[in-house]
């Protein structure tokens, strides 16, 4: 059943397909859901899982499920966060959904965002789902430019799909490598955890002093 890591490690003799499936695809929806809209849950890797799980199904149908849930889950939790953002925007007061994005936007990414948005529009938000830390800069810069919510999704619907695709594809060249779906999963998140901390590596190494 395509699902998390946990649900991966369960044989699929002891559980119906037909009941991890009605367990699990509202649990994807859900948990990614959820981690666009706080951004600490590893939501990559818990497509990716779950693309190794449909990928060793008889099911054609798996993957296709694991796909439109994941970027359905990912547009809506997008679309929620800026139009929460937009209303702090717009308030006296501010709010703490925007509050939150501020702070996990640091200046000089956020300085870069805003000029390459200026420069490339719409482009720019398919970019920035695929780059690791790179949606909330983004987003960040197309609250500032004060870009209406139709707009901001018009460009986050490829986004989101491009995405959901790139993980999945993660998930299946894992599911693909191992006989057993949970060997799969564990080659899916270490991958997709690495690719994560790439960027941050790559700003430590920047700002290192030079001998």
């Amino acid at each position: 059943m395509p699902l998390l890591a946990a649900s991966a490690v369960t044989p699929a003799s002891v559980v119906p397909t037909s009941t991890q499936q009605a367990v699990g695809y509202p649990t994807l929806f859900l948990l990614v859901l959820v981690g666009a809209l706080v951004p600490v849950i590893p939501t990559g890797a818990l497509v990716s899982s779950a693309a190794v799980v449909a990928f060793h199904q008889t099911s054609p149908l798996s993957l296709l499920m694991v796909f439109l849930t994941a970027s359905l889950a990912a547009f809506l939790g997008d679309a929620t966060l800026y139009w929460l953002g937009r209303r702090g925007l717009n308030s006296k007061n501010g709010s703490r959904w925007l509050e939150a994005l501020r702070a996990r936007a640091p200046e000089d990414r956020l300085a870069q965002a805003q000029e390459k948005l200026a420069a490339h529009g719409v482009a720019v938000l398919v970019l920035s789902r695929l780059v690791p830390a790179g949606r909330i800069p983004v987003m960040l810069a197309c609250l500032l430019a004060e870009w209406p919510l139709r707009r901001f999704s018009r460009g986050n619907l490829p986004a989101c799909l491009a995405w959901a695709v790139t993980y999945q594809l993660i998930g299946i060249l894992g599911g693909s490598l191992f006989d057993e779906p949970w060997e799969g999963v564990v080659a899916a998140i270490a991958l997709t955890l690495v690719i994560s901390a790439v960027p941050s590596v790559m700003r430590r190494v920047r700002s290192s002093p030079r001998p």
